[in-house]
């Protein structure tokens, strides 16, 4: 007949502690890249002093606040102004031009940033779009719509205010 194997110890740890995660706040981290996660459990796990993923699984099973630090550990945003230049140079030279050309005067450009983070992206976008219009003299009305499930990194977006260490790969000509 056919074989089963058991999957490994360590993964079926890892799902009771997404099926944690996943009942106390909501999200599921399933899809989330596994080394990333691995790095920030094994971060909680040093912390928290624990040796074993099963006694760490248990020990969430019992800590709300765990959960709540290891939460917004897998939330920690990656992000700086202009980040994937490639990115931002092929947005600025195909994809903006292209937005203002198929459209109405009349018809704002609408543009979403799922996972904003603290918004560095949004708002590189919008200087994106600045810098076109002031280029190409096609003004219009631009909303751009920044979405996060981590409710803190979105109030920082929100805010737009950044240490100056954050603002250095801007350049002082942007910044203006």
């Amino acid at each position: 007949g056919a074989q089963h194997t058991a999957a490994p110890e360590s993964e079926v740890q890892i799902e009771k502690l997404f099926a944690i995660l996943r009942d106390r706040t909501g999200v599921d981290f399933t899809d989330y890249k596994p080394n990333t996660v691995l790095r920030r459990i094994e971060r909680r796990m040093s912390v928290q002093n624990i040796d074993s993923l099963s006694d760490y699984v248990k020990y969430l099973q019992y800590s709300q606040d765990e959960t709540r630090i290891l939460f917004k550990e897998f939330l920690i945003g990656v992000t700086r102004f202009f980040r994937d230049t490639e990115a931002f140079e092929y947005l600025s030279n195909e994809v903006i031009p292209e937005l203002f050309a198929n459209r109405n005067r009349q018809t704002p450009i609408r543009i979403w940033v799922p996972g904003c983070s603290t918004g560095e992206e949004a708002y590189s976008l919008a200087i994106l779009c600045r810098e076109y219009m002031e280029r190409s003299g096609q003004y219009r009305e631009v909303k751009i719509f920044a979405t996060d499930i981590d409710r803190e990194a979105l109030e920082t977006a929100s805010r737009g205010i950044y240490q100056e260490g954050a603002l250095a790969d801007i350049g002082t000509e942007r910044l203006q």
